[in-house]
């Protein structure tokens, strides 16, 4: 009975935004999708695997930053090179922006799957090239000019990663779950930190700095090639969202309707919102003319979702900069700015991700019944308050106190691996999701959170405050807790231009009920 008062209490509040997107006047019960729970965790595991060797392609440079900065830039300084490297490292993000303009929209129109199998292959394709490339003392300039250019391939492709993934599986998900199944995102991430950072590390304990140097760094970058065939044939075996189908179904029913009655090409609808998003023209076919199709899509991004993407750029920034600060940084600030052994280092950045990966699961599975707002509020939180005292016990530089440190600051992050994959979708409407949530996200992981490592080592070794990087992370948590505070709770509650998601014709027929008294 609980559970059902809960459900009513959140649903019934959109009950007229349901009516609305299935063109009704009363909630049906065949309005109402019911998912079925063996496909969603298969659709969902398939994503997140997918995810987390993607991940292990990225993660890969980060670990072995100072060794890339080694191989392909000039030596004489190795602050130098060490900056040069996360230079490369930010080039990535630079371009990603452009990945999320070209494959959020393009996912709203041709489907969420085609996309998530494009940039796989992308990312595997860009990090295999990165591992075959002669080094800077084989070819000179031409190396790191390389290394630029594959790092855009993989910030390219990665700029369509998160916001396909993350709409795919909260499209997927019955909206009771999503914080759930949500989850599994950021838990396929960590799993692909680990894997590089573990890969890393055992590279690190087993060869010496000339053999790692001299062909030993190549070994993760090249195992990208049979880990993208896997991840490729995993997420082309995947169906499209049923949310996503619903839309397209919508729209070919509206298209069929309003055929011959009037400007059927213009890109509006009954209502007066445009029309065409999702499936291309009004008639839910593909656009005639794609770029007048991408063209509509911007503009409805742009002006109709000015405040969502406002919000998203602030959680992701909160969200990004801390992620990348404790998962890609902290290795490096470890070795090279207190001068703690590199294997040491790793080894308990990949202690606090396994701990982390135990705790995921039950922290998304409480949000859907306690909200996502109050669990991100708190990691905002815990990141105003903790990362001057957590880099205290780390600067003591004992293995206790270094690991208590992390594992501290690693406790709080949690708070955002487990929500944010169910809170982000949630801002945006159907129709325009994945084009929305791609743009937002990218230009703040780009403006934030791939310049941190670079941002956090300039700070250090300009100010000579190696504390500055805590003083990054609270300004960061700062600026989410505000974001946090304005957004809307979410969780239980149906997406944004789409019906209620159920587990069971039951809970479709309470649903139907409690709707319509």
């Amino acid at each position: 009975m609980y559970r059902f008062i809960l459900f009513v209490r959140y649903d019934v509040k959109r009950s007229s935004d349901v009516r609305r997107t299935v063109g009704t006047d009363a909630l049906r019960q065949e309005d109402i999708t019911v998912v079925d729970t063996k496909t969603v965790d298969t659709a969902v595991r398939a994503t997140m695997l997918g995810n987390a060797m993607e991940w292990y392609d990225f993660g890969i440079y980060a670990y072995m930053a100072v060794t890339i900065g080694h191989v392909f830039f000039p030596s004489g300084n190795d602050t130098a090179q060490v900056l040069s490297s996360f230079a490369t490292f930010a080039a990535a993000f630079v371009v990603r922006p452009l990945g999320g303009f070209f494959f959020g929209p393009l996912g709203d129109r041709i489907g969420r799957k085609k996309v998530l199998a494009t940039t796989m292959l992308m990312m595997a394709g860009g990090t295999l090239s990165i591992g075959l490339i002669p080094s800077y003392s084989t070819i000179g300039f031409a190396a790191p000019t390389l290394l630029v250019l594959f790092r855009m391939v993989q910030g390219f492709s990665a700029g369509g990663e998160y916001g396909g993934a993350s709409t795919f599986i909260a499209e997927y998900a019955p909206d009771r779950r999503r914080g759930f199944y949500g989850s599994y995102l950021e838990f396929g991430t960590l799993i692909g930190y680990i894997s590089a950072a573990s890969l890393v590390t055992l590279l690190t304990a087993l060869l010496d700095d000339n053999q790692m140097e001299g062909w030993g760094w190549r070994i993760p970058f090249l195992l990208a090639a049979p880990i993208g065939i896997v991840g490729l044939y995993l997420r082309l075996r995947l169906e499209e969202s049923p949310a996503f189908t619903k839309v397209l179904e919508a729209q070919a029913a509206s298209g069929a309707k309003s055929d011959g009655a009037g400007d059927g090409g213009s890109g509006g609808n009954a209502d007066g919102k445009a029309n065409g998003s999702a499936g291309g023209g009004s008639d839910g076919t593909p656009d005639k003319n794609p770029e007048a199709g991408s063209f509509r899509e911007f503009r409805r991004i742009f002006t109709e979702q000015r405040t969502p993407m406002i919000l998203c750029i602030a959680l992701v920034a909160a969200y990004n900069i801390n992620d990348y600060m404790l998962l890609s940084y902290m290795p490096t600030y470890l070795s090279d700015t207190l001068d703690y052994d590199e294997t040491h280092g790793l080894l308990q950045i990949v202690v606090v991700m396994v701990v982390l990966l135990a705790l995921i699961h039950p922290l998304g599975g409480l949000t859907d019944r306690i909200g996502r707002r109050p669990v991100i509020i708190g990691g905002c939180a815990g990141f105003i308050l903790l990362p001057l005292p957590c880099f205290a016990l780390i600067q003591a530089g004992g293995l206790v106190t270094i690991f208590l440190g992390l594992m501290i600051l690693g406790l709080v992050l949690v708070c955002f691996l487990a929500t944010m994959s169910a809170a982000l979708p949630a801002l945006f409407p159907t129709e325009v999701r994945s084009g929305a949530l791609s743009v937002s996200f990218n230009i703040s992981v780009s403006a934030f959170g791939g310049t941190t490592p670079f941002v956090a080592e300039a700070l250090v070794s300009g100010t000579g405050n190696d504390y500055m990087p805590a003083f990054y992370m609270m300004l960061a948590a700062a600026v989410g807790i505000v974001a946090a505070w304005k957004m809307d709770e979410t969780a239980s509650k149906p997406l944004m231009g789409s019906p209620p998601s159920v587990a069971t014709e039951e809970e479709a027929r309470e649903l139907v009920a409690a709707s319509n008294p």
